[in-house]
């Protein structure tokens, strides 16, 4: 079967920047460019809108001085506009080579924003085509409000379409701006437009306000457009943009006669860099990239999986450079515990496991969480076994905090028999704490974990004596672990989190 090749830009540099509340630095933009072509081979980019600000034209300068070293630079694309010329001027001065002209769709956009008429706007269009020209730019136009327009005024948008078959205009970008298609509308739409304009490349770029972002995509896929516009995590104003994670899977397992470039096992790791830089996290059932969306909590589940894989689907967390878990909680079951003991490499008899896994049903009824590294201390408590005890206790320490001077930790560790102690600063109490243990392990000739996320949970409605929970997420070789701790008092909650972290290593 031969396959029909689709073109996918990424806009979660310009549209998914436009998610409230989020801004990324020049040096965060370079980096998730340099990521989104090389590392996730996404065959187009969308960096910035023109004129916006001082910052953004040194974040694109950063980034096409790269592509262009690179042999990149046509995989770039600014958002510009209908300005006099001035967008292309601000596009020289970066050096892009590829502008996404920003144009009205749909004649109720034209009529009360523009209040102009078609022909003017069009004449305006071909003015700035031709600046684009003369400086070496390639031309592709978004029609504004497109969506509304095949509903309200499609006259107008054939007579636009008409227009561009005319013009040095590479790609014609078709946004659902305001999210309103529903997919069998979106199919009819681009079909009809695929019929009378076979000569024109068109792109779908879809917004997700009635979570129909997706299914609107495929849609246009099977309507025969070029190319789709797509958002990592499905960042985007309001309700955001199609998530690519989820379109590439939607693709590769169920449309075969289509071809992309997207490497499917890049897309956890770029998708969580995103999450780090711009502070937007992912929900956790998010599809193909959310926390929770290869852990398998009910315990008929897990032994499903061990008799013949029977709640797999085709969504293997392998292909996106993940792993499968089985969640310990209050519907845990013997199989979920005994998963959970082979990845530790911790072996007890039938009747051990039952007295576990009663402990454990009582802590989820108790709504309390309990990870895989909790379990040798489950043992332990439950067994009163000695071949879990810790190997490593933090006997004591002094943290002082004054104005004027930097944050200071005193610590004293006990390694089996023997208690280092050591002093250090930090930009903070816990940080001073860590710097002064990174100093007892460098002692010893130990590494560290990295601590690589940091998340503090006080319970809603509570006063300010209430308990807190601190979640460390650390990482040792290609190996994530979560480690949490409980105190009244933050600093010790992290400690708490971060002794359980050093025995775990030690096991």
């Amino acid at each position: 079967m031969s396959q029909r090749s689709i073109e996918i830009m990424d806009t979660t540099l310009r549209d998914g920047e436009q998610t409230s509340g989020i801004s990324f630095s020049a040096s965060e933009k370079l980096t998730i460019a340099q990521l989104l072509i090389e590392e996730l081979k996404v065959d187009r980019i969308e960096v910035a809108s023109a004129r916006v600000s001082e910052g953004e034209f040194d974040a694109v300068k950063n980034i096409i001085d790269w592509a262009t070293e690179n042999g990149y630079a046509d995989r770039v694309e600014i958002l510009t506009f209908v300005d006099q010329g001035k967008s292309i001027q601000w596009m020289k001065d970066t050096g892009a080579k590829v502008q996404n002209l920003l144009t009205k769709g749909s004649l109720n956009h034209l009529t009360y924003q523009l209040k102009k008429t078609p022909e003017q706007h069009f004449e305006d269009i071909r003015d700035t085509f031709t600046q684009a020209q003369e400086q070496g730019i390639t031309n592709n136009i978004y029609l504004e409000d497109w969506s509304n327009g095949m509903r309200n005024s499609p006259e107008y948008v054939y007579q636009f379409l008409d227009f561009l078959t005319t013009q040095p205009v590479k790609r014609v970008l078709l946004p659902d701006t305001l999210g309103v298609l529903i997919p069998s509308e979106t199919y009819q739409h681009l079909t009809a437009l695929r019929k009378k304009y076979p000569n024109l490349h068109f792109d779908f770029h879809a917004h997700n306000d009635y979570d129909l972002g997706v299914a609107n995509v495929i849609e246009s896929i099977k309507a025969g457009v070029n190319g789709l516009h797509l958002t990592m995590n499905g960042m985007g104003e309001r309700a955001g943009n199609a998530p690519l994670a989820s379109v590439v899977a939607v693709i590769n397992d169920y449309l075969p006669d289509v071809s992309i470039n997207v490497k499917e096992s890049a897309l956890y790791k770029v998708s969580k860099l995103v999450e780090t830089f711009s502070g937007f996290k992912i929900p956790a059932n998010k599809p193909v990239v959310g926390d929770n969306v290869f852990t398998q909590t009910a315990g008929i589940h897990a032994d499903g999986d061990n008799k013949h894989n029977l709640y797999f689907n085709d969504l293997m967390p392998e292909r996106f450079g993940r792993k499968r878990k089985y969640a310990l909680g209050k519907t845990s079951g013997k199989a979920n515990i005994e998963k959970n003991l082979q990845e530790l490499g911790l072996k007890l008899s039938a009747e051990d496991i039952k007295k576990v896994t009663q402990r454990i049903i009582k802590l989820g009824d108790k709504k309390e969480v309990v990870t895989q590294h909790d379990l040798p201390y489950i043992i332990s408590d439950v067994l009163d076994s000695k071949s879990y005890k810790e190997a490593v206790k933090i006997k004591s320490y002094a943290l002082n905090h004054a104005k004027g001077l930097k944050p200071s930790a005193t610590v004293a560790i006990q390694i089996e028999d023997e208690v280092i102690e050591q002093h250090a600063q930090g930009d903070g109490q816990y940080d001073a704490f860590m710097n002064a243990l990174s100093k007892v392990y460098t002692q010893k000739n130990k590494t560290l974990p990295q601590l690589i996320d940091y998340a503090v949970r006080i319970p809603p409605g509570s006063n300010s004596d209430a308990l807190c929970e601190t979640i460390i997420t650390w990482k040792i070789e290609e190996k994530e672990f979560v480690t949490r701790g409980l105190h009244s008092d933050q600093t010790v909650s992290a400690i708490k989190a971060t002794e359980k972290m050093l025995n775990i290593i030690e096991l």
